[in-house]
């Protein structure tokens, strides 16, 4: 397994040029198990405010136009075996150049599959590792793997299982470069659309600025709350943000910082340095606890809805 000892500060999305592109980087069309032809899902995720749309249909690769207000991006999900056919995960195959044919006899092994999608000049991501029952330790030697859906919407409404941020934190702990995507995996439009998108810093609206953009993280996931600005150094982490009752840093599966809004506010490691009118989060300071090996940021509001930071540092 490739470990990296870096500090991915550089590449951080709130100080690159270019503009935010609101993604829905998983859902599904009739050309699959999905409820919408692929142009009329198209014309929902433009209407409900989205800048970038992949199609991403089982062993299918849907083109679909782009519009004036939509780029839509063909992409596949695919499954693969990790390590044995009784273990059936998900790759999100994000920009695929080419179509896939689907094994006559059985699908290939993860290295496989996520090596195959890179040289097709696609991006590869792990789909909802919680709800497909996985182990961190059966994909995370995997090599060339972009990263994971720390949020899959689809997966959370069915059975309670979309949120893998723990998988995450495990990997991340092992040293394992990995960044984190926040999807619908619509299926059915309406009932379960809108609720997760990702945030993409991108120097241009084209597929190939995104694409790299995803490559090199510079993105964050949301089911609502919007982070404005992360500072990083050498004690601390500076977070501007919308409103939120809570902000934390995760540092490793046992240390971090957090503060809570609300009369007394409980600051752990953290000084909040802004609070709206109603007491809310705004700007906040966040202790980061020495020789901890990579940083996170997550972000919760009034609701309940979240915002996660690719990872700050990998030590």
């Amino acid at each position: 397994m490739t470990r990296r000892s870096t500090s991915l500060a550089g590449v951080s999305p709130f100080d690159a040029p270019g503009a935010w592109l609101r993604c829905a980087l998983h859902a599904h069309t009739t050309n699959s198990d999905g409820e919408l032809a692929p142009e009329l899902l198209a014309r929902h995720y433009e209407w409900a405010g989205y800048d970038v749309l992949a199609i991403s249909d089982h062993w299918v690769r849907t083109e679909v136009p782009s519009t004036e207000k939509l780029l839509v991006i063909p992409s596949v999900e695919l499954n693969a075996i990790a390590p044995s056919r009784d273990d059936d995960a998900h790759v999100l195959a994000l920009g695929l150049a080419v179509d896939p044919v689907v094994p006559e006899l059985e699908f290939a092994p993860l290295q496989e599959v996520v090596s195959w999608t890179v040289a097709n000049g696609g991006v590869a991501f792990l789909a909802h590792t919680y709800w497909s029952g996985l182990r961190v330790s059966q994909w995370e030697d995997c090599e060339g793997l972009a990263g994971i859906e720390v949020w899959n919407t689809g997966c959370e409404l069915e059975l309670g299982r979309g949120d893998s941020s723990l998988h995450w934190d495990e990997a991340l702990e092992r040293g394992r470069e990995l960044y984190g995507l926040a999807t619908d995996d619509s299926h059915h439009p309406g009932y379960d659309s809108g609720f997760a998108w990702t945030w993409v810093r991108a120097e241009e609206r084209t597929q190939a600025a995104v694409l790299e953009a995803l490559r090199t993280g510079r993105f964050y996931g949301s089911t609502g709350p919007r982070i404005d600005a992360v500072d990083v150094s050498d004690g601390d982490v500076t977070v501007r943000c919308s409103p939120a009752a809570s902000v934390t840093l995760y540092t490793g599966r046992r240390r971090g910082a957090r503060a809570n809004a609300g009369r007394l506010g409980y600051p752990h490691n953290a000084q909040i340095l802004e609070r709206d009118e109603r007491g809310s989060i705004t700007a906040v300071r966040l202790e980061r606890p020495f020789s901890q090996p990579y940083g996170r940021v997550e972000i919760a509001d009034a609701e309940g809805n979240r915002a996660w930071t690719n990872p700050l540092w990998i030590a």
